[in-house]
């Protein structure tokens, strides 16, 4: 079901990264649809959150997680809009999406598996193939781009604000879960109401911080086609969000370390389609067969063959 629920949220999340593109060929800034896309999302999460389930219930705790994950996905949003502005598209998504394969390593490193987090060797194995294809097919694409270390630079910035935003949604779905094996050795618990305010507050922190690089840089009224576009990707983005959270507290200790990596390549392949089709925009279809290749390594189980 984890995989499942990567899988749509890969399609809502090229969706709302398709219609970013469609808002700056408009005429419009990055910095103006995202600040609609996050504002948009916080009532798409107050719709699948709190009214959805009926539970109302304010918890400091959750809402306090919920913004510092919305601090860093709106410094990731700021950062991948820039770089999409210095380089391709589809490539800095891939990019910052190559990110998904650190955190399933990061969670084992401190939790491991008696907190319901196992790695494997292969696990490992397609992990790097997924990155190697990606950087693979970075290098090639950029090369003879003249603002190349200037993408780098914000891609690399969007790069590790999407590791540690990943991180804390799964470090969220191991704290409600009170059957985790080990929970009581936690050194943080959360409210028992499992309070449904996370999402909600995670798009209301973005949305403030991208409102004030708007106000700073900016300062207009915003153009039509950025708030139609802004909600589109809004409804997309909160739904993506949604379907992310609920991948990440039903994922088992299989799932736990390829849902990211899945979401990724999917959201990859996507990009890359509508890159091509809409834009002509070169692909390297070596490196995403690679990028595919690594994927199926990394979930399959191969102790069935050892």
């Amino acid at each position: 079901m984890a995989l499942i629920l990567a899988f749509a949220a890969a399609i809502l999340c090229a969706l709302n990264n398709l219609f970013m593109r469609r808002s700056v060929d408009a005429g419009g800034t990055t910095k103006a649809f995202l600040v609609f896309v996050e504002g948009f999302s916080i009532l798409v999460a107050i719709l699948l959150g709190p009214i959805k389930s009926g539970n109302y219930e304010w918890s400091y705790s959750i809402g306090m997680i919920g913004v510092v994950a919305g601090i860093l996905l709106g410094i990731m949003m700021w950062a991948l809009g820039r770089a999409m502005e210095q380089g391709p598209p589809g490539l800095t998504v891939a990019f910052l999406n190559s990110s998904a394969v650190v955190p399933a390593v990061i969670m084992v490193l401190i939790f491991g598996v008696a907190f319901g987090h196992s790695y494997q060797w292969w696990n490992g194995m397609g992990s790097l193939l997924v990155v190697g294809g990606l950087f693979w097919a970075v290098w090639e694409t950029t090369k003879n781009y003249q603002n190349r270390s200037l993408w780098v630079t914000f891609a690399s910035v969007a790069f590790w604000c999407h590791v540690f935003f990943l991180v804390i949604l799964q470090w969220r779905a191991m704290l409600i879960n009170p059957n985790m094996p080990g929970s009581r050795l936690l050194p943080f618990r959360l409210d028992a109401t499992q309070s449904e305010w996370f999402m909600p507050m995670i798009f209301v922190a973005a949305t403030i911080f991208l409102l004030y690089l708007f106000i700073r840089d900016e300062a207009r009224l915003p153009k039509k086609q950025e708030v139609i576009y802004g909600f589109y990707g809004g409804v997309c983005n909160g739904a993506c969000t949604y379907f992310l959270i609920k991948a990440a507290q039903v994922a088992t200790v299989w799932e736990n370390a390829m849902v990211f990596p899945l979401f990724a390549v999917s959201l990859i392949m996507l990009c890359n389609a509508w890159g091509k089709v809409l834009y002509k925009e070169d692909v390297h279809w070596k490196a995403m067969a690679l990028c595919l290749f690594g994927l199926f390594v990394g979930t399959m189980d191969w102790n069935v063959f050892f």
